[in-house]
C-alpha cells in the first residue's frame, strides 16, 4: 500500500525490505532537500530585488551622504536643545531627500502615462515645499509660510536659472534658447525632457511601479517628519545666531527644496539643453505661484489660520523687480556664463538686503 506525504513522494508502508525502505528514505530527503532550495532562491531573490532597489534608490548616488544627516538633527534636538544646529543639520539632512523624492516621482511618472505623469510631476515636483508650509500652517506660523514660497520663487527665478547660465557658459561661449515657450515652463520642461530622454536611449525606468510607490511614501514621510523638527528650529535659530527670521525662511528653508531643481537644471545646461533647463525653473514657479501657495490658502482655511496674498511692500517690490531682471536677461534667446553671474549677483544682493530687512510684522 502507497500513501503520499508532504513532499509528493510516495511512501511504501507494507512491504518490509530494509533496501526498498532505505531507497524511498533518500528520495524523500532529496525532494525535501530540493524543496528547501527552491525556498531559499525564493528568498534569495526578493532579497536581491530589496538591495537592488535600494542601491539604486539610495546607495548609487554620493549626495545621498547627507541623509544621516537628519537622524543626527532629531538627535541633537533630543539631547541638547540646540536650535542652530538643529537647523542647519535638518537643512542638509532634506536636501537628499527632496531630490530622492523628485527622483520617485519622475519614475512613477513613466508607468502614469503623459496625463497623469504630468500631474503627478505638478503635485509632487514642489513636494517639499508643500510639506513644509503644511506644517507650519498648522503650527500658526503664516509668516513663515508667506516667506518660504515667496524665497522658493526668489530662489528658481534668481539662483536655479543663474546657476544653469553659469555652468552651460562654461562648457559653451554662447546657448540658445526657445524664448517663446519660456511662457509655458512646465509643458516645455515635460515634453523636451521626455524627448531628450528617448533620444539618448535613457527612457527606460530604474526601478518597478511599486517600488516608486513604496519608495515616494517613505521619501515623502522622512522629509514630513524633518520638516516638523525643522521648522520648529526656525525661532531658535534667528535668536540663537542673530539672524532675522524672514532671512531664514526667504533664503535658507528653500535651499532644502530646491535641490532638485538646481542639479536637473546644471546636468541639462552643460549637455547644451537650455530649454529643459528653462523649463525646470520656471516650470516649478508656476507651480509654486499657481497651485501651492493658492493650496496653501485652502488648508489655511481648514485648519482655522487665515492666510492671505498681503505681500509686504518690500517682499512685492523684490519680487516684481526680480521678475523684470529675469525677462531682461532672457529677451535675447540666448546666454552666458556672464548672464548667470549677473543673475546670481543679484540673489546676493537680495539675500543681503533680506538679511538687513526689519520685518514690519515681527
Amino acid at each position: 500500500m502507497e500513501s503520499a506525504d508532504e513532499t509528493g513522494i510516495h511512501v511504501v508502508d507494507d512491504i518490509d525490505d530494509p533496501e526498498i525502505r532505505e531507497v524511498d528514505a533518500q528520495q524523500r530527503r532529496i525532494q525535501a532537500f530540493s524543496v528547501g532550495l527552491e525556498g531559499a532562491g525564493d528568498r534569495k531573490t526578493i532579497g536581491t530585488v530589496i538591495y537592488k532597489s535600494i542601491y539604486t534608490v539610495i546607495l548609487s548616488k554620493k549626495f545621498n551622504l547627507l541623509i544621516p544627516f537628519g537622524p543626527l538633527a532629531i538627535f541633537v534636538q533630543k539631547k541638547t536643545n540646540q536650535n542652530g544646529w538643529v537647523f542647519i543639520l535638518g537643512l542638509l539632512g532634506i536636501m537628499p531627500l527632496a531630490e530622492r523624492l523628485g527622483y520617485t516621482t519622475e519614475q512613477l511618472a513613466f508607468y502614469s502615462g503623459p496625463t497623469l505623469g504630468g500631474l503627478l510631476n505638478a503635485t509632487f515636483g514642489n513636494a517639499t515645499e508643500l510639506i513644509i508650509s503644511i506644517y507650519a500652517l498648522r503650527t500658526g506660523r503664516i509668516r513663515v509660510v508667506q516667506l518660504s514660497l515667496l524665497g522658493s520663487l526668489l530662489s528658481n527665478l534668481l539662483f536655479v536659472l543663474g546657476i544653469a547660465f553659469f555652468s552651460g557658459g562654461i562648457v559653451r561661449k554662447e546657448q540658445v534658447f526657445n524664448k517663446e515657450g519660456n511662457q509655458h515652463g512646465e509643458i516645455l520642461y515635460s515634453d523636451d525632457q521626455d524627448q531628450d530622454q528617448d533620444e539618448e536611449g535613457e527612457a527606460a525606468p530604474e526601478i518597478s511601479k511599486w517600488e516608486s510607490v513604496i519608495w515616494l511614501g517613505i521619501t515623502a514621510a522622512a522629509i514630513s517628519i524633518l520638516s516638523e523638527y525643522l521648522v520648529d528650529a526656525i525661532e531658535g535659530t534667528s535668536l540663537a545666531w542673530g539672524v532675522p527670521v524672514a532671512f531664514i525662511s526667504v533664503i535658507l528653508l528653500p535651499i532644502g527644496g530646491n535641490t532638485a531643481a538646481v542639479t536637473t537644471s546644471v546636468m541639462f545646461a552643460m549637455k547644451d539643453k537650455l530649454d529643459v533647463s528653462l523649463g525646470v525653473a520656471i516650470g516649478s514657479s508656476t507651480q509654486i505661484s499657481m497651485f501651492i501657495i493658492p493650496f496653501c490658502v485652502v488648508v489655511g482655511w481648514i485648519f482655522g489660520r487665515p492666510v492671505d496674498l498681503n505681500f509686504q511692500l518690500f517682499e512685492t517690490a523684490t519680487l516684481f523687480m526680480t521678475v523684470l531682471f529675469v525677462a531682461f536677461m532672457m529677451q535675447e534667446g540666448t546666454s552666458n556664463y556672464f548672464k548667470g553671474l549677473m543673475l546670481l549677483f543679484c540673489y546676493v544682493l537680495v539675500a543681503a538686503s533680506y538679511f538687513v530687512h526689519e520685518d514690519p510684522s515681527s
